[in-house]
């Protein structure tokens, strides 16, 4: 009668295959947890809804128009002259500046052109206005 030895004689392997995928389940959680973290300099507003809604994102500034007409500079409500003013020191600052335009869906028509017409009297040429993704 003859006894088995007990020992494997194969070598362990490494699978190499699962460990990718768990790397790139990682590298994908993070990338949306990121997306989640950056916050927005601006006020909440309901937003008019389009069918294509995209923003450039290199140098931005949010300027919104509540439903009453008060105007914000990032989150800080500021007057029309002022506006101006601050559109006037971030061209000169910067050439390549984009202001997203926000206004909300109950504003009046008048106060988001007069302030589209106050960010062109500062220089600014490129304008987006923002809106949501149906």
């Amino acid at each position: 009668m003859r006894l088995r030895s007990l020992h494997i004689e194969e070598k362990p392997s490494i699978m190499i295959v699962p460990m990718i995928d768990i790397i790139f389940f990682l590298l994908v959680f993070f990338m949306l947890s990121m997306l989640t973290m950056v916050s927005q300099k601006t006020i909440a507003l309901q937003l008019p809804a389009a069918t294509v809604a995209k923003v450039d994102t290199t140098k931005t500034l949010p300027v919104s128009v509540d439903k009453n007409g008060a105007i914000y500079f990032e989150r800080e409500k500021i007057s029309l002259p002022d506006l101006q003013s601050r559109l006037i020191n971030a061209k000169e600052k910067s050439e390549k500046i984009t202001v997203v335009l926000r206004g909300d869906v109950d504003s009046s028509y008048g106060d988001v052109v007069t302030v589209m017409d106050a960010i062109r009297h500062a220089g600014i040429d490129r304008i987006s206005i923002a809106t949501e993704s149906q």
